[in-house]
């Protein structure tokens, strides 16, 4: 199987390097700046190839260009295609399956990844259309394997959690820097205190999936009466910590969908 990938910026490219990580020589590479292209099959294994020899030769095809760019795209596909017809992986937001099969009359899989993908720790919502066989779907798992966890999802919710999972990571990235801020101004080095940072976020996130437990059990279960932690709650609650997240996934949402 061949993985072609058009479009080599950050979030195709931290796929293209998931994906490269068990299939270095069957990837692909092709951006509109190839310069881009060739320093990530370098560092990858893969290879850079022109538009035109990465469509006839794969099987799937990742379209990893912004959203208004994606007919465009998929239109030279369509002009490029000699007989062969590839399974078309978009990860354009905003663009659902139906939409993506009226562009183009070919097995499409829509995916939402989020860059964790890249170190093999990422979430990959998916949807497909009817012409995407359980062999098609079976190849594409085991492609995407090293990229982490794949959820596949009823589009009607499938914006909603990728604002989630996709915009998630630069939320989370803020979060771990204030608490390392914090823990330099109270005599931590800065290295030290975003290892802790990092790990404890790793560690949180995975006992409550592990646990099944509300987070606001585990928080609680964290609070001592009177100690430390419940004054810290307090202060993030005094600023409107939960406020100010929720409203940044509404607003992401929003500035996503259009809605």
């Amino acid at each position: 199987m061949k993985y072609g990938f058009i479009g080599t910026g950050n979030m195709g490219g931290a796929l293209a390097r998931a994906v490269a990580k068990e299939n270095a020589k069957d990837v692909l590479l092709y951006d509109k700046a190839m310069e881009k292209a060739r320093t990530l099959a370098a560092e990858t294994g893969a290879a850079a190839a022109d538009f035109d020899a990465l469509v006839k030769e794969s099987d799937y095809i990742f379209i990893g260009v912004k959203p208004y760019l994606v007919a465009q795209v998929l239109g030279k596909v369509k002009e490029a295609l000699r007989g062969n017809k590839p399974v078309i992986v978009s990860m354009a937001a905003g663009i659902s399956v139906a939409e993506l099969s009226e562009m183009i009359d070919l097995p499409i899989i829509r995916i939402l990844p989020n860059t964790p993908v890249a170190v093999g720790k990422g979430l990959t919502l998916a949807a497909k259309n009817e012409l995407v066989t359980e062999e098609m779907t079976s190849v594409f798992l085991r492609a995407m394997a090293p990229a982490g966890e794949m959820m596949w999802m009823d589009e009607s919710i499938f914006d909603g959690a990728g604002t989630v999972a996709s915009c998630g990571p630069a939320f989370a990235y803020m979060f771990m820097e204030a608490l390392a801020d914090g823990g330099v101004y109270c005599g931590v080095p800065r290295d030290k205190a975003m290892q802790c940072a990092a790990q404890m976020v790793i560690g949180a996130g995975e006992m409550l999936k592990q646990s099944g437990m509300h987070p606001g059990a585990l928080k609680d279960a964290v609070c001592s009466p009177g100690g430390s932690t419940i004054e810290g709650v307090r202060t993030l609650e005094e600023n409107a910590f939960r406020a100010g997240v929720t409203q940044a996934v509404i607003n992401a949402f929003q500035k996503m969908t259009g809605k």
